[in-house]
C-alpha cells in the first residue's frame, strides 16, 4: 500500500526535468517506473517524447562465454574517447529480485563506475523469450531524452531467441569467440541475417582465423555474399577481431559502427528501421492494454456465454470472437 501511495505522488515534471540536466538518480527511477509497469508511466512517456529518440542504439548479442559485457566495457571506453555519453542496458536472464547481473556487469565495468557520462543501468529479462526485458524500448527512450549519444544493450546469452535485438537496435553487433562452436551456431540462429557487424572476440586464442574463415564462407554462400552487395547496393556485415580484455580492437569496431550508420543513413535504412521500432513499440503496448481488457471480460459473464454458444452449435469461434472484439 505504501509503495502504491509512493507511486501515484511521483512528481513527474521534475523527474524529468533533472533526468533532462543528467541526474543518474532521476535516470534510474525513470527506468524503474517504466520497469514497474507505474501507473505514471503514461505521463512520464508524454513528457519525454520530444527528446527522445536521437541516441544510436546498438545491440550487442551472442552465446555465454564470448565476452559481451567486457567487450561493451571496451566500446564504451572507445565512445568515451570520442567524447559521447554513454547508455548501457545490460538485459539480466535471472530474477528481478536477485541483484546478481548487477554485481557481475558493475564489476566488469567498474573503470566506467564514477564516469558522469557513463549510465550503466541492469534490467531483469523477467522471462522474455527474446534476449530482451518487455519494458526495453521505453528504457532506451529514457537514456535517450536524458542525453545519450549512444545507447549499448546487451542482451542475455540465451541462444537463437537473441535475434529479436535486431528488431530494437540501429546497428547488432554479433559477438563470436574461437572454440565454442560459434560458426555453426551462428548459421543454426539465423544470426548471419541479423548481424550488421561481426566481432571475433578473445582473438589471441587459436581458432580465430578458423572463425573469421568460417565467416567469410557463410556469407559467399549467402544473401551478404560481397560480390552480390555490390551489384545490390547491400550492407556486407564487416568482420572486426578483438581481445577486449585488453582494450584491443573497440575503436575498430566503432568505426565499423559509424560506417554503417553512415551507410543506413544514404540508403534510407535508419528511418526505416526506427519506423518499425516505433511501430512494434505501439503494437505491444496495444495488445498489453487489450489482454488486460481481456482478462475483465474473462471473470464476467460475456466470454462465458460466448463459449457455451460455440459448444452448442448456435455458433462458431469466429463470429464469436468478432462479438467479442466489438465488446473491447
Amino acid at each position: 500500500m505504501t509503495t502504491a501511495r509512493q507511486r501515484r505522488s511521483v512528481d513527474v515534471p521534475s523527474l524529468v526535468a533533472s533526468a533532462r540536466e543528467g541526474s543518474p538518480r532521476a535516470v534510474a527511477r525513470l527506468i524503474s517506473l517504466v520497469e514497474d509497469a507505474s501507473p505514471a508511466l503514461r505521463e512520464v512517456m508524454a513528457l519525454l517524447a520530444p527528446y527522445a529518440g536521437h541516441a544510436r542504439v546498438i545491440g550487442l548479442t551472442g552465446s555465454p562465454g564470448v565476452g559481451k559485457s567486457t567487450s561493451t566495457s571496451a566500446m564504451v571506453a572507445a565512445y568515451r574517447r570520442r567524447g559521447m555519453r554513454v547508455g548501457v542496458l545490460a538485459v539480466d536472464p535471472s530474477s528481478p529480485f536477485s541483484g546478481g547481473a548487477l554485481l557481475g556487469d558493475r564489476v566488469r565495468m567498474q573503470e566506467h563506475a564514477t564516469d558522469d557520462g557513463v549510465f550503466i543501468r541492469s534490467m531483469a529479462s523477467r522471462g522474455h523469450l527474446g534476449g530482451l526485458s518487455w519494458a526495453t524500448p521505453q528504457a532506451l527512450r529514457v537514456l535517450s531524452a536524458a542525453g545519450c549519444d549512444v545507447v549499448l544493450v546487451e542482451t542475455v546469452g540465451v541462444g537463437q531467441a537473441e535475434v529479436e535485438i535486431a528488431s530494437l537496435a540501429d546497428t547488432t553487433l554479433v559477438l563470436l569467440a574461437p572454440g565454442m562452436g560459434d560458426g555453426i551456431q551462428a548459421a543454426k540462429a539465423g544470426i548471419l541475417e541479423v548481424a550488421d557487424v561481426f566481432v571475433v572476440n578473445k582473438a589471441d586464442r587459436d581458432g580465430a582465423d578458423q572463425v573469421v574463415r568460417d565467416l567469410r564462407y557463410m556469407q559467399s554462400l549467402g544473401t551478404q555474399s560481397p560480390s552480390q552487395a555490390k551489384v545490390e547496393g547491400k550492407w556486407v556485415a564487416p568482420i572486426v577481431k578483438t581481445i577486449a580484455a585488453k582494450g584491443e580492437g573497440a575503436d575498430e569496431v566503432v568505426d565499423r559502427i559509424e560506417q554503417h550508420g553512415a551507410w543506413m543513413a544514404e540508403h534510407g535504412v535508419l528511418e526505416q528501421r526506427r519506423r518499425k521500432r516505433a511501430a512494434d513499440e505501439v503494437e505491444a503496448i496495444a495488445l498489453t492494454t487489450l489482454r488486460a481488457r481481456m482478462g475483465d471480460l474473462r471473470g464476467g459473464d460475456a466470454l462465458d456465454r460466448l463459449a457455451a454458444q460455440v459448444v452448442a452449435g448456435e455458433t462458431d469461434p469466429y463470429s464469436a470472437a468478432d462479438v467479442l472484439v466489438e465488446a473491447l
